[in-house]
């Protein structure tokens, strides 16, 4: 099929019709409202596909960021905090109950918003976020608080209660469900937020609080403020009524949340920042066919725009050569075009910067010495869009700048090895440690490299980020002071408080 005749075949599709229907949500929530920004501004948002204004967006600043936190509070104070653990959850359940009811809606906003195909958006964003946050609802009567063996005369409790008025700060490139990991715990537990979604991608933020307000969750429990980061994000993470952060983005920004937490009142921050991921495959990984599967899902999900990406594969010499021609093979398959198109498979790049860092990457490589096997070039540039095809770099130094800086787009390394150990070695040249997968027959060798790479997300013979039940965070520089998904996310939204009762 050709270019044309997708762009044709895609014009009647049914997220076509959808996206031209759709009234799109342009303004902030605060307090169960939907409001301009106090300022009246408002910022331009662009469907990356086509380079073309989608909309303008109310343009938040500190005092939007106060009204909101005002309202948080306030709704903190009234009833989302008082209420019993299973009122909460049966809102909870509700509000997804609305999230299913206009999944299309959704996932075609994440699509013209975020150039992501609708096939990704439909079946794994909004899926997902659905089924995390149904997750973290049936949690939140079964979290339970403690006894502790204080001896007689004595009632010795250790009581969780909610962390207050939290912050969020959301990604571009998982904008949907990025807000479903930090809502799912935190209003779980019975906290009440303020999200700041990209100023890429604000719609499905505010859709969702939108749909939170119709489910009946008290006013005030869910705020959206969109902006930039310099504007409504600083103010958030310097904000004095703020409780904690919770933020997903890239490492330099996460720097900056730590310096605005110790300005104003040591607020909790947790960091979830980037990765510059291992794919391992030793020389007696079985199914070379399956593992190249793996690798082009790794590399290619989301255009490469995916923090937990395998952006650099570590092979055996003695399986490389095969295992990079079944790559090229499978690249074929993923098919880069329109993201409203079902048949595609890689949507663009979300902005025209982001598309220049990307090319500029390449270009670097081709300097240092590499190998370019495949790709390499943007492509569709007539359609005003930002799109990059499948690349992928053989002969890889491991420390170029391809193998240690965060390319975030379809762009793979290969560097190879020849023994375990320097497998292991390569895996950990890094400053970040987020995840990593591990190709092996040996059970041995499975569980021995499992435990040697420094990443909190460890898969072998697959490549994935665990469900629901499983934490989701990094080490080093991927970020610390909390994890997404699991029981465990509920900690971070929670403060341990000893009540000791003297009996005597």
């Amino acid at each position: 099929m050709t270019t044309s005749e997708k762009q044709s075949a895609s014009a009647i599709s049914p997220a076509a019709k959808m996206a031209a229907q759709l009234v799109l949500p342009t303004k902030n929530i605060i307090g169960g409202r939907s409001v301009d920004s106090a300022s009246g501004q408002t910022f331009a948002t662009l469907n990356p596909a086509t380079g073309e204004e989608l909309a303008q967006i109310a343009r938040g600043d500190s005092e939007d960021v106060d009204r909101a936190v005002t309202s948080a509070r306030a709704a903190f104070n009234g009833p989302w905090h008082h209420m019993a653990p299973a009122d909460r959850k049966r809102l909870m359940f509700r509000f997804v109950s609305l999230i299913e009811a206009n999944a299309t809606e959704l996932a075609t906003l994440e699509t013209l918003e975020g150039g992501k195909p609708i096939t990704d958006t439909a079946d794994i964003d909004v899926a997902e976020s659905i089924n995390v946050l149904r997750w973290h609802a049936e949690a939140a009567d079964k979290l339970n608080d403690e006894l502790t063996p204080a001896g007689p005369g004595v009632v010795s409790m250790v009581v969780r209660e909610p962390v207050g008025v939290v912050g969020c700060v959301l990604p571009w490139n998982f904008p949907l469900m990025m807000a479903a990991w930090k809502l799912g715990p935190l209003l779980a537990t019975g906290n009440t937020c303020v999200l700041k979604p990209a100023e890429q991608t604000s719609m499905t933020t505010i859709r969702l609080a939108e749909l939170a307000v119709e489910a009946g969750i008290p006013d005030g429990v869910v705020n959206v403020v969109a902006g930039f980061g310099g504007e409504a994000g600083e103010a958030l993470g310097r904000h004095g009524d703020i409780d904690a952060v919770a933020f997903t983005g890239s490492t330099d920004t996460g720097r900056r949340f730590l310096h605005y937490s110790a300005d104003s009142n040591l607020k909790r921050v947790m960091l979830e920042c980037g990765g510059k991921n291992p794919f391992v495959v030793m020389a007696d990984a079985d199914n070379l066919d399956v593992i190249a599967d793996h690798l082009a899902t790794s590399i290619y999900w989301n255009g490469g725009q995916n923090c937990s990406s395998n952006s650099r594969l570590i092979v055996h010499r003695s399986v490389k050569d095969e295992l990079l021609g079944l790559l090229v093979e499978k690249s074929r398959d993923w098919v880069v075009g329109d993201p409203l198109d079902p048949e595609t498979k890689i949507g663009a790049m979300i902005s025209s910067e982001h598309l220049a860092k990307v090319l500029g990457s390449i270009a670097q490589a081709h300097e240092d010495g590499a190998a370019c096997v495949l790709g390499g070039n943007q492509i569709l540039s007539e359609t005003g869009g930002y799109f990059v095809e499948p690349t992928v770099f053989d002969n890889v130094d491991p420390g170029s700048s391809l193998a240690t800086h965060e390319v975030f787009g379809p762009v793979l390394s290969v560097m190879d090895f020849d023994h375990p150990e320097d497998a292991i070695r390569i895996a950990n040249d890094t400053d970040y440690g987020l995840a990593a997968s591990v190709f092996t027959s040996d059970l041995r060798t499975a569980h021995l490299a499992a435990r040697s790479i420094n990443a909190g997300t460890i898969t072998v013979n697959t490549y994935g980020e665990g469900d629901a039940s499983t934490p989701f965070g990094g080490f080093g520089l991927s970020g610390f002071g909390g994890r997404d998904k699991s029981l465990h996310a509920h900690e971070q939204y929670t403060e341990l408080k000893t009540i000791w009762i003297d009996l005597s």
